[in-house]
């Protein structure tokens, strides 16, 4: 709507609305004073109709009791009763109820008494019954004295109330007349409006009249139904709608007089300023007036000319802005904080360009862009208005095509066709960027070993996905709009598809209507830093990988296992919980090396560590400590549970060989055994250090009872005993093992409980039974044990590893 029509409707408003207002008060008020007025004339109506039925039957009573005193001739007292007009007809009737005497041109039945039972039926006469007595007071029968019910007592009734009266066949059926002096244009609306209500209601017809039910009742014996015309003038309706219509009709005039004046000057103010919109500077607006709308059009006068000469001095810093911010983009490629940096060059972009909002998003695991970093974003999400949520699948809407396609893209979004999952807004621009370099082919996370490339199916250090390929037969990405493999609104022009490791979007460009082809090259350069960004610190992070694992076997080396027992016993500690140490030795690994040659060994080694990883949880950690010495850390575990996992551990080595290629000819099996030893903190050590070393005495007790075997070891910390647990141990509530004493099931604690010095071997004899072969029932690692975990999801190969726990 038009300025001009906005303030035509406001002054409609400001005047019609007290019009339309009064006009609908007065007509309530009149309506209001009308149904009071008539109501209450039919509540004065209802009480004479009262009075005068009262009356009536206190006359007929008085008839009775005339006839019932008169002795041996009731006949002649009757005669005289109604020759005096006290009662219409007389019947005299003895005990058993036979009429004995019945004046001539009696109202035939029923007849309904005044104070008796409502009858059914139409009613024919009031009528009043007494006992007849002898002197002595016996009973000699009744008389009944009666008045005929007939349009004359409708007549005389309506004529003492002043209004129309109809009398009912029946008070509690349907409203069917008997007589009436209701005109015949309205009975059946008074009759209809009469079946409606209850007595003593009051309802309104539609042809204006009030009407009101009164009995039967004890007061009242007759169904009669009360009946008034409004007082309400005829026409009054008529004449409010045409004042009303008038003061409209005038209302608009004077509006659409009063908008144009006042718009006049806007509407050229408007017209200057789409000029300038377009570009032109030179528009100026004519100052007729020195009131407001004068003072408005010279500040705009003054704004263009001041404008003109801000836009030149614009052009030339924008060129140096971008030099400034490449030197930017170079300083924070050097450092290694990626949230730091993108948040940085988002910044700089919202700035550089002048957007609302933004977000960088990298590709992760599952083929989904998730937002890194978010500016302006806060009640644009879909997902609970939170820019941390902000996740979209790759190839979906704006951002997935952009990181699918690596097309940027520009335009504009109605704000009913905004993409799934995508911020709100009406404006956007989405630039991809991908790993600069060689490095552009495939995605960090996919660097293997010095021997050979990583699985596939093993996520890298940082969680960073795997490299993924496409292939020419792959299906054509369907975009928003209708487009296949092109962007959405308008595109940049000259960009190649590649594959981007991430997308860099502004929404809202402030003072413009899009963003245009300046902006775009703006958010090419930052896009190229961002990339240059992920890439540095995914580098660092790599090498920081490669410098924490062993790079035959791909576990953690010696390095990371002194910083990991540091940080698992003070969790252990911190916690309450146990943490045992499993101390590894390929058994007479010597003599494969001299047998079949180092690289035979290399192999073995790899399949040890391959195997080790398929018998473990992720929680675990897996270390190769030097040669073919390697050490386990199992968090959360006690010596029953460590105790299960070296008999898994030599199983899965003994049980079945390893194939090696000697001298170029066919491969040949290979037998190997391991010695594992087992240390417990805090049972066995109070230090980091400590523990190993009981592991490693634990390992040599192993190798000394012929190889091939576990033992525990039999050091204890001070004031630390250990007992043995039998299969069936009970753990505690929350399925983790407790740092401390065990108990036996059912059996408390004792000072009397001596260690035996057969412990370790009630304990490995304990621990050889069915119970340990399948695991046993129990949660975590207290002495039972889960499904064997399927091959690769071994120990946690990065530098930060997870700390979900599948159980044993």
């Amino acid at each position: 709507m038009t300025l001009r029509g906005r303030l035509t409707a406001a002054f409609l408003a400001v005047v019609l609305g007290p019009v339309l207002l009064g006009a609908l008060f007065v007509a309530s008020t009149l309506g209001s004073v009308d149904r009071s007025r008539s109501t209450e004339r039919l509540a004065v109506a209802a009480a004479t109709v009262r009075t005068s039925l009262d009356a009536l039957c206190q006359q007929l009573r008085a008839a009775a009791d005339a006839v019932a005193l008169a002795g041996g001739d009731p006949a002649g007292a009757a005669g005289q009763v109604v020759s005096r007009g006290l009662a219409t007809a007389v019947v005299v009737s003895d005990v058993a109820g036979h009429v004995t005497y019945r004046t001539p041109d009696a109202p035939p039945t029923p007849w309904q008494e005044c104070a008796g039972a409502t009858t059914t039926g139409p009613v024919r006469a009031l009528a009043v019954r007494v006992d007849r007595r002898d002197r002595a007071g016996a009973a000699l029968g009744t008389v009944a004295a009666a008045h005929p019910v007939d349009p004359a007592l409708v007549a005389r009734l309506a004529a003492a109330t002043g209004v129309a009266v109809t009398l009912l066949d029946d008070g509690t059926g349907p409203a069917r007349v008997t007589h009436t002096t209701e005109a015949s244009g309205v009975r059946d609306a008074v009759l209809a409006a009469a079946g409606r209500l209850d007595d003593e209601q009051v309802s309104e017809t539609a042809d204006g009249r009030y009407v009101r039910r009164i009995g039967p009742s004890p007061e009242q014996p007759l169904p009669l139904v009360l009946s008034v015309p409004s007082d309400r003038p005829p026409g009054l309706d008529t004449v409010l709608v045409g004042a009303v219509m008038l003061a409209a009709l005038l209302a608009v005039l004077a509006a659409w007089r009063l908008a144009r004046v006042t718009t006049r000057p806007l509407v050229e103010l408007a017209a200057a300023v789409d000029r300038v919109a377009h570009g032109d500077l030179t528009a100026r607006v004519p100052v007729r007036t020195r009131d407001e709308l004068g003072r408005l059009a010279g500040a705009f006068n003054r704004m263009t000319r001041e404008t003109g000469a801000y836009v030149a001095a614009l052009t030339s810093s924008r060129d140096q802005l971008r030099g400034h911010l490449a030197v930017l983009g170079d300083t924070l490629a050097s450092t290694h904080d990626l949230q730091r940096i993108l948040r940085v060059i988002l910044n700089s972009a919202i700035a550089a360009t002048g957007a609302r909002a933004g977000a960088v998003l990298l590709v992760e695991p599952g083929a989904m862009l998730v937002a890194q970093c978010s500016e302006g974003l806060d009640g644009r999400c879909p997902d609970g208005d939170d820019p941390a949520t902000l996740r979209v699948p790759l190839g979906s809407g704006v951002l997935g095509a952009v990181a699918a396609t690596g097309v940027p893209q520009r335009g504009r979004v109605e704000p009913d066709d905004v993409p799934p999952g995508e911020p709100r807004c009406r404006t956007y621009i989405a630039v991809p960027f991908a790993a600069p370099g060689p490095a552009a082919s495939a995605l960090p996370g996919t660097a293997g070993t010095a021997d050979g490339p990583a699985d596939p199916g093993v996520p890298g250090p940082a969680g960073v996905p795997a490299a993924r390929t496409t292939t020419d037969d792959a299906p054509t990405l369907e975009l928003p709009g209708g487009a296949t493999g092109g962007p959405v609104g308008r595109s940049g022009s000259g960009a190649d598809a590649v594959a981007a490791i991430g997308v860099l979007a502004l929404y809202d460009r402030l003072g413009a209507d899009e963003f245009d082809d300046d902006d775009l090259v703006t958010l090419r350069t930052f896009a190229g830093h961002a990339a240059v960004a992920v890439q540095n610190v995914r580098v660092h992070e790599e090498a920081q990988r490669l410098s924490l694992t062993d790079p035959l076997t791909g576990l953690w080396n010696y390095r990371y296992l002194r910083e990991s027992i540091r940080r698992e016993v003070e969790r252990a500690s911190r916690f309450g919980r146990m943490l045992s140490v499993l101390a590894l030795d390929l058994d007479r690994f010597k003599d494969v090396n001299d047998t079949y040659g180092h690289a035979a060994g290399d192999t073995v080694l790899a399949e040890f560590a391959r195997r080790v990883r398929g018998e473990i949880r992720e929680v675990d950690l897996a270390f190769r400590q030097g040669g073919e010495e390697f050490v386990l850390l199992l968090p959360e575990t006690d010596a029953r549970g460590a105790a299960i996992v070296a008999e898994r551990l030599g199983a899965a080595i003994r049980d079945t060989s390893i194939p090696v290629e000697v001298h170029a000819g066919s491969p040949v099996p290979v037998r190997v055994t391991v010695s594992i030893g087992i240390a417990v903190y805090p049972d066995h050590a109070g230090t980091g250090q400590e523990v190993l070393e009981a592991a490693d005495d634990a390992l040599y007790a192993a190798k000394a009872a012929g190889r091939d075997t576990y033992r525990l070891s039999a050091r204890r910390t001070a004031g630390v005993r250990e007992l043995p647990v039998p299969a069936g141990a009970v753990s505690p509530a929350d399925g983790l093992p407790r740092a401390g004493r065990a108990t036996a099931p059912g059996r408390p604690e004792s000072p009397g409980d001596e260690e035996s010095p057969a412990g370790d071997e009630q304990l490995g004899s304990a621990l050889t039974g069915p119970d340990a072969s399948r695991g046993g029932p129990g949660p975590a690692r207290s002495g039972a044990g889960s499904a064997r975990p399927p091959a690769g999801g071994g120990a946690s190969s990065g530098p930060h590893p997870p700390r979900q726990s599948r159980g044993r």
